[in-house]
């Protein structure tokens, strides 16, 4: 085991760019232990790749936190584990058969043909939102609002509330994502109460004025099991946070990456039909996600490193989609790329619940941005937020 290599996910320099150490890690040490992160690294390709279906490690990981906590005496009524209690019920946490009746309740609200019917509604959305745009933060007025207005419609809640989701979906980022300052479990708390009781008056709302939106269609109406008040609730929530955090990330980072490849996005703008494999280049290469955690419950071997019950993998999502193994040449950008089997959004039965949803509004998004600015440039040096596992950027300031 080589521990001399740098694993720190923090440092300034692998947040802006991680993937030089990323790229070390899966060369020389694909299985490694880092005492910075307190957690095994997988960032080679087959090996994440396998363990989305190795049933020792369990997606069930914010409880054995909160059993950790306990028995090293950590105060059970303090703000963090009141954060973990209320994100533990969240179905991306679970395993089956809890996982399994969840993403199937839920499943109801993602069918193929309730999304793909969004297309124009979506591309009207985008074209207003540019419309507006006269230049400064590009993610501030593109990239946030639109996938932040798509889940306040889906959920039925005013457009209106969609700042209110911003704050709540920030402050439960610095937990999830493993960012923030020592204060950051005391403000996802303080986001956490007000969203559960916005959602819980949202569900009154739509049990007596049922609605042709993703609330009313979760609830069901002939189902012997349907999910209670407290799993809408955190459906809800789990929905807001995945499902605009993904996706503004996923925009931004595309758009960033085609700014800085003048000639690709030249070619992009002369021949749209290269705008799906574009974006799921772009999703390979700089994707929202970097690591997706699993917590052990079963002894299991990798590459001949045993990992025991207890201990916490790092699936290194960003490491894997750019594994020379899978992927030619993969730290260059090839808007042909076929096939691309990436794993942004996961895969096997935690596979995301909204990917679908998810690439349109980057295709939409990222296409109407390539052809309606056509003078679109940066105009400073992004700077990203420095977290464990997501791929943001804290601005994209461009000119137009």
């Amino acid at each position: 085991m080589n521990t001399a290599l740098d694993d720190d996910l923090l440092t300034p320099e692998a947040t802006a760019d991680p993937y030089p150490l990323l790229d070390a890690l899966r060369e020389h040490d694909p299985v490694h232990w880092s005492a910075d992160h307190r957690a095994w690294l997988l960032t080679r390709y087959d090996d994440v790749s396998a363990a989305f279906a190795n049933k020792a490690l369990s997606n069930d990981r914010v409880r054995p936190v909160r059993a950790a906590r306990a028995a090293r005496g950590e105060t059970s009524d303090s703000a963090a584990d009141r954060v973990l209690a209320l994100m533990s019920e969240w179905m991306v946490v679970s395993d089956p058969p809890a996982h399994s009746r969840l993403r199937k309740l839920a499943a109801g609200a993602f069918k193929g043909q309730r999304i793909s019917a969004m297309d124009a509604s979506i591309t009207a959305l985008v074209d207003e939102l540019i419309d507006a745009f006269t230049g400064g933060d590009l993610i501030a007025g593109v990239a946030y609002p639109l996938p932040a207005t798509v889940i306040a419609t889906m959920l039925g809640a005013p457009v209106a509330d969609r700042d209110r989701f911003r704050d709540w979906s920030d402050e439960l980022a610095l937990v999830a994502f493993g960012g923030g300052g020592s204060d950051r479990h005391e403000r996802a708390l303080g986001g956490l109460h007000e969203m559960d009781a916005y959602f819980r008056s949202l569900i009154e709302q739509r049990r007596s004025e049922p609605g042709d939106d993703m609330l009313t269609a979760m609830m069901g109406t002939e189902q012997d099991d349907k999910l209670s008040d407290d799993e809408l609730s955190a459906m809800c929530a789990l929905l807001l946070f995945a499902g605009h955090e993904t996706t503004t990330n996923s925009i931004a980072n595309a758009t960033l990456a085609l700014l800085r490849r003048p000639d690709d996005l030249a070619r992009l703008r002369r021949d749209p039909d290269l705008l799906n494999t574009t974006v799921e280049e772009l999703l390979r290469f700089d994707g929202p996600i970097k690591v997706i955690n699993r917590w052990v419950v079963d002894e299991t071997e990798i590459r001949g490193r045993t990992i025991s019950p207890g201990e916490r993998v790092h699936l290194v999502l960003a490491a894997a989609n750019r594994d020379p193994e899978r992927f030619a040449d993969p730290a260059t950008v090839d808007i042909e790329r076929s096939p691309n089997p990436h794993v942004a959004f996961g895969k096997g039965i935690h596979a995301c619940i909204g990917a679908q949803l998810a690439r349109m509004e980057t295709r939409i998004a990222v296409g109407r941005i390539v052809s309606r600015l056509p003078d679109l440039a940066l105009a400073a040096e992004p700077r990203w937020k420095p977290a464990v596992a997501s791929r943001s950027l804290e601005a994209l300031e461009v000119s137009v």
